[in-house]
């Protein structure tokens, strides 16, 4: 069986952090370990971990010297890694039990490099939205390009083909998960999506990326550090916002149905 390498930043998810750790104990596939980096929690992130850790030696807790922000925390992650495959989960979201069964099969029937899952969506309330994400079978560069609909707990990818998430010389947060996914989707040309909600991604109203001019300069960011002029990275950005305005709209609308 392959190992996969379960990569998990946590900040200050003490409310949190207990559900999704016990969405990976939950896992059908057993071959994985979790590596949990703290960065520098202020509230109990990190005794929630070391319980979880003494209980299961497949979990594994690290903490930063420093507050270091989301990507060089999973940097930090990756760097103790032992995989073959990566896969990543934020300290507030969940798996489905059968998610990286499910994922590992589905990359090796495609041989696919990079693969991520179908997104739904749950509240602070713990209340599941009726909408859902779509993954595409094949998921191109170009169209990443447009839309990212790869969500970052989503994906699994080959140890051997993930970089660094990019976070140096970037001034103010962007969406360093999508940055990634460009610059690994132009040198492989797609992703392969497994069209399955198997993540529930948590809307906590506080992330970086709530607001929505906070999230365009985010893309902008993102843009940039793909290798885009500023001119074009503007443009990108524009239609960026234009997909990610309809994909709230619908995910509002899945409450309300």
């Amino acid at each position: 069986m392959k190992l996969i390498s379960i990569i998990m930043p946590a900040y200050n998810t003490q409310c949190t952090i207990s559900d999704s750790i016990n969405s990976v104990l939950a896992q059908t596939y057993t071959n994985w370990e979790l590596i949990v980096v703290n960065d520098c929690s202020t509230d109990e992130t990190a005794s929630i971990i070391k319980n979880f850790a003494a209980a299961d030696c497949r979990i594994h807790l690290h903490t930063n010297k420093q507050n270091i922000g989301c990507a060089a925390t999973r940097n930090a992650a990756m760097s103790k890694a032992r995989g073959q495959w990566l896969a990543f989960l934020d300290s507030d979201d969940l798996w489905l039990p059968d998610k990286l069964e499910k994922q590992l099969h589905f990359s090796e029937e495609t041989k696919a490099l990079i693969t991520y899952t179908a997104t739904s969506y749950i509240n602070k309330h713990g209340i599941i939205s009726n909408y859902v994400l779509p993954a595409e079978r094949e998921f191109s560069y170009k169209s990443l390009l447009r839309r990212n609909i790869m969500s970052c707990s989503s994906v699994m990818v080959r140890a051997d083909v993930m970089i660094p998430f990019p976070h140096n010389n970037v001034k103010g947060d962007m969406h360093e998960d999508y940055a990634a996914w460009l610059l690994i989707l132009r040198k492989v040309g797609c992703a392969n999506g497994l069209n399955e909600p198997l993540l529930q991604y948590r809307l906590t109203g506080s992330s970086k990326s709530g607001k929505r001019l906070n999230s365009a300069k985010m893309a902008y960011r993102a843009y940039r550090v793909a290798g885009y002029s500023a001119f074009l990275a503007i443009l990108l950005t524009l239609r960026y916002s234009l997909h990610s305005i309809s994909k709230r709209s619908n995910i509002k609308a899945g409450y309300l149905s």
